[in-house]
This record gives C-alpha cells, structure tokens and sequence, in this order.
C-alpha cells in the first residue's frame, strides 16, 4: 500500500483542505477498488455516509456502512428542521468489524467526511486508514456547456467501479433506538 501513500498526484497539496487527513493516506476510488481486490481479506471499505445515502444512491457491494453521523429531522415552530447527529459509537464500530492489521479504505460521497473519519481513527490509534479522496459519487464536472455542469459524475466509485443498491442487514449499521 505504501505507493498510495500521498495522491494520485504525489502530495496532500492538490487536495482541498477538507480532504486532507492525518495519515496523509489517499487513494481515489478505482485505487480502492484495485486495493481491495488485491487482499479482500484484509482491506475493508467503510462507507461512512448516512444509511439513507447507502441504500438510495448505491454503495460498492464489499463495503460496510458505518454512518459517521446520522441525519435527524424535527419540528420546531411549524418548520422542519434538520441536521447531523455524530454517531458516538463510529470508532467502536469500526473496531468491531476490522483487525488493528487490517487496511481500511474510508469513503463517502465526496471525501470530506472520509477524512473527518479517517482524523477519528488517527485520533484513536489507527494507522492504516486511507481516504478515498473522490468518494462515491465523486467531483462535480465543471463545464457550463453541459447538462452535467455542477453534477458529481467525475471520477468516485459510482463511475470507476462495481456497486449496488442491495442492503445486506449485517454490513449496514443504524442509529440505536432511544428507550423511553
């Protein structure tokens, strides 16, 4: 793995803020792919986007969905409102379905809450923890000329590689329900 440490591009300097982890360990998504079917024992694909996202949009069939937040919807004042819930039990989870040895390939919609993930993981002693720096729908495509123009289909697993929207009910995990 160490040749994907880094980007494509050689250095974190071309990613955005956002994107930009710890580790400073980056693959994009066909690399994740390429990775994973290298050693489908040992590298695990976290998708930490919401289970709503996981389900409807598609998600690569390996991956397992370890929300790094939840999305909550309440009524205040007649109005809708809505937001994240962090998920506090994110790197227990992770914990739960990956070895200390095992390689873990974080991704979510477009990289910026991957590396969020993967500072988590860092901050909890992980080291092998890489994000996929185009997520799973991947960049905006930036051409006024096109009906795609402002749409994420550059690049991301959605367009470099195989997924489904099968929910397998083990490898998708829910907010716990609160008792009352």
């Amino acid at each position: 793995m160490g040749a994907h440490e880094k980007t494509a591009a050689g250095s974190d300097q071309h990613l955005a803020k956002s994107k930009q982890t710890r580790l400073g360990l980056y693959v994009t998504a066909h690399e994740a792919y390429e990775v994973w079917k290298a050693d489908p024992d040992r590298v695990k694909i976290i998708d930490v986007r919401t289970p709503e996202e996981y389900g409807f949009i598609g998600h690569p069939d390996q991956a397992w969905n370890i929300p790094l937040a939840f999305v909550t919807y309440r009524r205040e004042q007649g109005v809708t409102v809505y937001g994240p819930k962090w998920n506090p039990k994110f790197v227990e989870e992770v914990r739960s379905i990956a070895a200390a040895t095992d390689t873990l390939l974080v991704m979510c919609r477009s990289g910026d809450r991957s590396a969020m993930a993967v500072n988590k993981l860092a901050e909890a002693g992980l080291k092998n923890v890489y994000t996929v720096t185009d997520g799973f729908e991947g960049d905006k495509v930036d051409d006024p000329g096109s009906v795609f123009h402002g749409k994420r289909m550059r690049n991301g697993w959605k367009n470099s590689a195989p997924w489904i929207y099968t929910i397998d009910p083990e490898k998708i995990i829910l907010e716990e329900g609160v008792s009352e």
